[in-house]
């Protein structure tokens, strides 16, 4: 075999590697020139038929012909890598890569809901701090020290003046001590009490609202929760309201909204009622203003408080409450932001 033979598979290699798109055609093609059947293989067992006194430098140069395919076989290797194994000329006809896009948590969902509601009602939305005094989660809220509310079974204590709120009322306290009235707020949050089954979790989700102002009645109040009501789950939704009790508020109510799953009739959902308890409310009792310095005979006000989750699981057919806190994407996925 002559020495132009070794610039002939030369020339061949390097045409050839040209067309290497992949790491499959790359083994093929190291098998092609460096294999037990190679072009290369075949220039080295040739070195037997080269007259004596050209055998020498026609070694030299198939072995440096080898060294350099290996080389190149490296480079091309290593480039094929950085191109994650595609191929190295890109096809403009074939479909784009998708990018998976994240969604919005249920709960996020139901809190700009409900917050946009009440924003166009003249509302705004405050914040405050999850580690409440005494004062803002309990004496303020007229809540007196024999209340269950205070047992340790239900609040988390951080020491004897300060607990995990239990609520977000104390941010319509701190609300209410910096501003004068006209106040119309609602304050979303996390809030935190010792409790855990399929329909309670030691951290939740509330929004509460308050209003203050001259010549505010329970009237007020029912008609923002019912606008409220029917913008969240339809004009159709029927409400009521049911006498009850809470320390911050007289009088005081519970609000049903009417059965999703069987339109009022009853069934299992509603406990065979047609109705399903969604939020207590009523009117700020006079010992909370005296608390912050509002003057009782001039301001009358209305606050009320539900649960996040309440609405998000009532919105959504949930079940088990624990779903929203496990970040299993599978669930999360069926939430369009």
């Amino acid at each position: 075999m002559s020495h132009k033979s070794i610039q002939e598979v030369r020339d061949w290699f390097f045409q050839d590697l040209k067309e290497v798109k992949n790491h499959e055609e790359i083994l093929k093609f190291k098998g092609k020139f460096l294999g037990k059947s190679g072009e290369i293989t075949k220039l080295l067992s040739a070195i037997k038929t080269i007259p004596l006194e050209e055998r020498s430098d026609y070694g030299k140069e198939v072995n440096l012909l080898k060294n350099e395919t290996l080389e190149e076989l490296k480079k091309k290797q290593e480039l094929l890598e950085q191109e994650g194994g595609q191929a190295l000329e890109t096809d403009l006809t074939l479909p784009g890569v998708g990018i998976r896009r994240g969604t919005l948590h249920p709960i996020t969902l139901v809190i700009r809901q409900v917050s946009a509601i009440f924003e166009r009602l003249g509302f705004s939305v405050e914040s405050g701090p999850e580690i409440e005094t005494d004062f803002y989660n309990f004496e303020a809220l007229n809540i007196p020290q024999h209340h269950p509310a205070r047992d340790s079974q239900d609040t988390f204590f951080i020491d004897d003046n300060r607990v995990l709120r239990t609520q977000t009322s104390g941010i319509q306290i701190r609300t209410m001590e910096n501003r004068k009235p006209p106040i119309r707020i609602i304050a979303p949050g996390k809030v935190f009490r010792v409790d855990h089954d399929v329909t309670h979790s030691p951290v939740f989700h509330q929004i509460e609202g308050l209003m203050v102002d001259t010549d505010i009645n329970f009237k007020h109040l029912k008609f923002v929760l019912r606008t409220m009501i029917q913008e969240l789950f339809g004009e159709s939704r029927e409400v009521r309201f049911r006498p009850s009790y809470f320390p911050f508020t007289e009088p005081s109510a519970e609000m049903d909204v009417s059965c999703f799953a069987c339109a009022g009739k009853g069934c299992r959902l509603c406990s065979q009622t047609g109705w399903i308890e969604i939020l207590g409310c009523g009117m700020v009792d006079p010992n909370v203003f005296e608390a912050v310095g509002i003057d009782h005979g001039v301001y009358t006000g209305w606050a009320f408080g539900i649960g996040v989750e309440r609405i998000a699981m009532l919105q959504y057919g949930i079940t088990d409450i624990r779903l929203f806190y496990e970040n299993d994407v599978r669930f999360l996925n069926q939430f369009p932001s």
